[in-house]
């Protein structure tokens, strides 16, 4: 496959598993158009017993999505515990120096009493590796008295240079996307991700970074009170609602986010960048709208 960069690779076979392609018959090539005999076909197609199945990569599309071509949009504090977790957001066993870096998230959330009080602590959270390599801590965007809080993955090139969520072309997909039922973030929603610094080269965040930066996210949510939740994708998705399901399944479906003492109805649906490269999916996207809208007429 030539002519394709590695986040453009890594984003096709992203795509394949999404779609199930999750496994592989064989680690080594088989010469189809030779002729075999066929105890030699069983064998290439079963795998040895030393092999082992390659696993599904447990993250959203990468955020190199943000920088897709533009598409258009068209009707076809934490004392508690934390919000359960998908299984690959889970801290890797053993490894103290997350853990502790988890706690200290916690305490240091629960600390924060207002949204400028987080914003600070935040910025000032020195245990996150992804701080060191991005430019701006990315934290929200929007308004605060909004019914909708809606949460992506991570910032992308253009949102660590301007400091705000989804203001590449994603960010303007997005913006299509709510002026089709009538919101604006600069009147109707608040905006935020699940992990506030752009991680190297836009992959996605790896399941430590999440952990770690989970404990921000719950009391973010917290303080913002907002009556729906949009989560943009499967990082935001999985991540929150403690599932393995994948966002194709799962997208459209009214969900619920009950950590302790919250119960806010919950939208799932496909990230914006995937929009903009999947022009395909806008049907898809356009139904979620209409079921958005409809939930907040009876909010």
């Amino acid at each position: 496959m030539t002519g394709l960069t590695q986040h453009q690779i890594i984003d096709l076979l992203r795509q394949h598993v999404e779609a199930g392609c999750a496994q592989v018959l064989t680690q080594d090539p088989v010469a189809n158009y030779q002729p075999a005999k066929a105890a030699d076909h069983a064998a290439d197609i079963a795998p040895s017993p030393r092999q082992a199945p390659m696993q599904a990569p447990s993250s959203a599309p990468s955020q190199a999505m943000h920088e897709a071509p533009q598409a258009s949009l068209a009707p076809a504090a934490i004392a508690k515990p934390a919000p359960p977790m998908a299984k690959s957001s889970a801290p890797m066993a053993g490894s103290n120096e997350i853990k502790d870096a988890i706690a200290l998230a916690q305490k240091q959330a629960a600390s924060a009493d207002t949204l400028d009080a987080l914003h600070q602590t935040v910025q000032a959270f020195e245990h996150c590796a992804l701080k060191a390599t991005a430019k701006n801590c990315v934290f929200q965007d929007g308004v605060a008295s909004a019914k909708i809080m809606l949460i992506g993955e991570a910032p992308g090139k253009e949102e660590d240079l301007e400091g705000r969520p989804f203001v590449g072309p994603a960010g303007q997909m997005l913006d299509k996307m709510l002026a089709s039922i009538g919101l604006n973030r600069d009147a109707t929603i608040y905006i935020t991700n699940i992990v506030p610094w752009r991680p190297p080269g836009n992959r996605s965040p790896s399941a430590e970074e999440i952990a770690i930066c989970l404990p921000f996210v719950a009391r973010h949510i917290e303080l913002v009170k907002p009556e729906i939740l949009v989560l943009a994708g499967n990082i935001a998705s999985k991540t929150l609602l403690g599932t393995q399901t994948g966002i194709t399944k799962l997208r459209g479906q009214w969900q619920r986010y009950q950590p302790d003492g919250m119960n806010l109805k919950t939208l799932p649906m496909l990230h914006p960048a995937y929009v903009v490269r999947r022009p395909d999916t806008k049907a898809d996207v356009w139904a979620d709208l209409c079921e958005l809208k409809k939930k907040l007429g009876t909010a």
